[in-house]
């Protein structure tokens, strides 16, 4: 039998000493069961929100992963071998599965999809094609649902749903703002993005430029929580609304942190604050698509690929993602 090499947790990572939790292995693929479906993997997606699997907090939106099981995460590959008839082998394919060569999978109608082979760069079904710009379609068009002029906050902006998000809020004809961290990320938000603003949070007074914004703001993209989320609600115009669809501020906290120092404002400026989770919207994939194919094919929307060659080397890649070191989607190619 063929053999197979996985990312397993060991123990749960203090911060982001992610060496001494995981530990690459290798095992003998078994036969696979009825319904089961095995990709082998051509990439492998680093996100944040996976962060919150290795903790041990039970509160998050997905349930600790036990010890001693396959690092999760979202993969792109061909199916390879399969017992289930929705999945032919030599199907390109993006769904949840491990940090592996061969991800075994049990489908559900909205875990694995069947994506086009015809896209020059198949990274981008990890991108702009992908769940980070499902995310910022879904927080922009439908939980901000803001009309065109109006001013958008993006927060984690370079990457990999931020640099989305701030696209699609240019093509929606919002007015955007990005913040992000260093000098060249806001030359990058400027020059390749488009955006309208760039601050950048380690060298400038955020919640002081952002006061400086005609009218306030009227919703905010939030990524990140924490100090940045206090500096932009005293600053949202009355009746803004927040989008939270990330906190990686206080990801790598295995217990809960407190909430926003300037939490008065919802009240005093009337905001409307919703926290979303794309995997509730998985099965919607195919409404989403074919704006974002639209926008794809006419050049308006790209995702920046920052790629780690190598499964060994997956774990400098997540923390190249989680520490802010790269530029737009972080991708592991095995």
């Amino acid at each position: 039998m063929a053999q197979n090499r996985f990312w397993r947790l060991d123990a749960r990572p203090q911060g982001h000493d992610f060496a001494n939790a995981l530990s690459l292995c290798t095992e003998t693929l078994a036969p696979l069961g009825d319904g089961e479906v095995r990709i082998a993997a051509e990439y492998l997606s680093m996100d944040a929100g996976t962060r919150m699997w290795m903790s041990p907090r039970t509160d998050g939106y997905q349930p600790p992963l036990p010890l001693g099981a396959k690092m999760m995460g979202v993969v792109l590959g061909r199916v390879c071998d399969s017992r289930d008839p929705r999945f032919a082998s030599g199907t390109l394919v993006r769904g949840f599965g491990q940090w592996a060569q061969f991800s075994t999978v049990m489908p559900d109608p909205a875990g694995l999809l069947a994506v086009d082979d015809d896209v020059a760069d198949i990274r981008q079904h990890f991108g702009a094609l992908g769940m980070n710009a499902w995310t910022a379609y879904v927080g922009l068009a439908e939980v901000l649902d803001l009309a065109a002029g109006q001013w958008l906050v993006v927060s984690a902006a370079a990457g990999a749903t931020g640099s989305l998000a701030c696209q699609i809020g240019r093509n929606l004809g919002l007015r955007v703002i990005g913040i992000a961290g260093g000098p060249d990320k806001c030359r990058y938000l400027l020059e390749t993005l488009g955006v309208d603003q760039a601050i950048d949070y380690k060298n400038e007074d955020v919640a002081a430029r952002l006061a400086a914004v005609d009218g306030g703001v009227h919703g905010y993209f939030d990524n990140v929580g924490g100090p940045l989320l206090d500096a932009v609600l005293p600053n949202m115009a009355h009746y803004g609304r927040v989008a939270v669809c990330g906190l990686v501020a206080g990801y790598d906290a295995d217990k809960p942190l407190p909430g926003p120092a300037r939490f008065d404002q919802i009240l005093m400026r009337r905001l409307r604050v919703e926290g979303f989770f794309i995997p509730d919207f998985l099965h919607r994939g195919a409404e989403f698509m074919p704006r974002l194919r639209a926008w794809f094919d006419a050049g308006k929307l790209v995702a920046t690929i920052d790629e780690t060659v190598g499964l060994e080397n997956t774990l400098i890649a997540y923390d190249r993602m989680l520490t802010g070191k790269s530029l737009g989607k972080v991708v592991v190619k095995l």
